[in-house]
């Protein structure tokens, strides 16, 4: 079944060197595996994956493409800056964060690109929702 299978999910990336050296030290992933297509794959916990996936520029989209879940989001701004990692933050009427944070419902979450333009999410489960 798959609702007990663990996923991979597949982001394009045009510079794989410089994509790689994101996801491993700004992330902190562990490479797991290179594929004979080039793709390289990293450990993203739980035994699910990222896979990235050479393809052209503007493969990417607008929207946000994976989002980890983290018990503080806080701490996790905080390493994540301390990286180098650099959030987005947004003043929309429908939209607004405040310390990279958008409270969401039953959610807070935050946003970040990684080297390629794809856009990433770390998000904290809240009991407001």
């Amino acid at each position: 079944m798959l609702s007990k299978a663990m996923t991979t999910t597949m982001l394009p990336v045009t510079d794989m060197d410089r994509a790689s050296e994101f996801y491993e030290t700004k992330l902190g992933l562990h490479h797991r595996a290179t594929g004979v297509d080039g793709s390289r794959i990293f450990d993203a916990g739980n035994g699910d994956a990222i896979g990235l996936l050479p393809a052209e520029a503007g493969a990417q989209t607008k929207h946000t493409v994976l989002s980890f879940e983290v018990a503080d989001i806080e701490a996790e701004i905080r390493d994540l800056e301390n990286r180098g990692v650099r959030f987005e933050d947004y003043d929309l009427p429908e939209f607004k964060t405040v310390d990279h944070i958008a409270t969401m419902g039953g959610e807070r979450a935050a946003w970040f690109c990684d080297t390629e333009g794809n856009i990433l999410c770390i998000h904290e489960v809240t009991n407001g929702g």
